[in-house]
């Protein structure tokens, strides 16, 4: 007599150890039937903690969407996206507010700073509407990588470009979260001011432990990062590890053959 035995639950797919995020069979669709536009078509990519991480492609490429989605800012067609071991793709939209709240910071290209708040009062600003307070030594510590100690009492209006970026990266980092995507962080920028916010991101990761995943279309930006990934019609196309500007354009340029 042979006995029946239940198979023991497969356990769901996570992120494994040393992992920040992950995509996996991530598609997305935008469009039905034969005018569909498959802008992410079954990418599997992982972005390790502790890493600075570069996303490059063409226009169309599908590496803002994959950001999206990864931040939980868009929904997937199909697949699976994590933060840690959480599948985002399971969250109702609550849960998945409360987890950009507290897991994820963002920078973004036009800043995103409110006018009528100090450099100060921007930087704490998710933290304050969470109803937290902030790790004193752990703010004191953002204030004094991003340079801006003497400036924390003046409104947007009255920094620089650059300054004012400073503040949207200092307000990602102030919560400690799990990992930071910044979407073209120095597209307004000036190239001076475009290095000294990219010094700061990677510093950032080397020296607070952070992690960072960018999406960039300059391949100056990218060689600060400790690896590039390369997106084509919504696929991964390859990958650089310790990318330079000059290996990157040289990647690039084979996009147009």
């Amino acid at each position: 007599m042979t006995l029946l035995r239940n198979s023991p639950p497969t356990a769901p797919p996570s992120s494994p150890p040393g992992v920040a995020a992950r995509a996996l069979g991530a598609k997305k669709a935008y469009g039905k039937g034969d005018s569909a536009v498959m802008a992410l078509d079954g990418i599997d990519v992982d972005f390790a903690t502790g890493a600075f991480t570069a996303i490059m492609g063409p226009s169309g490429s599908g590496k803002s969407t994959l950001m999206h989605c990864l931040a939980g800012l868009d929904d997937l067609t199909g697949g699976q996206v994590f933060i840690g071991d959480t599948d985002l793709t399971s969250l109702n939209d609550k849960r998945l507010t409360i987890l950009r709240r507290d897991k994820i910071g963002f920078v973004f290209q036009a800043y995103n700073l409110v006018p009528t708040l100090t450099a100060l009062e921007n930087i704490t600003l998710p933290m304050d509407l969470a109803g937290r307070k902030p790790d004193q030594v752990w703010l004191d510590q953002v204030v004094d990588t991003i340079g801006l100690a003497d400036r924390l009492g003046h409104r947007p209006s009255e920094l620089s470009g650059g300054q004012q970026q400073r503040v949207a990266v200092g307000r990602a980092l102030a919560g400690r979260p799990e990992i930071i995507f910044a979407d073209e962080p120095t597209g307004n920028l000036d190239s001076r001011a475009g290095a000294e916010i990219l010094d700061f991101m990677r510093r950032a990761v080397r020296e607070l432990g952070q992690t960072i995943v960018m999406v960039t279309h300059d391949p100056v930006a990218a060689s600060y990062a400790d690896r590039v990934v390369f997106l084509a019609d919504g696929r991964i196309v390859d990958e650089i590890d310790r990318p330079t500007a000059e290996s990157v354009l040289d990647r690039m340029k084979t996009f147009g053959r």
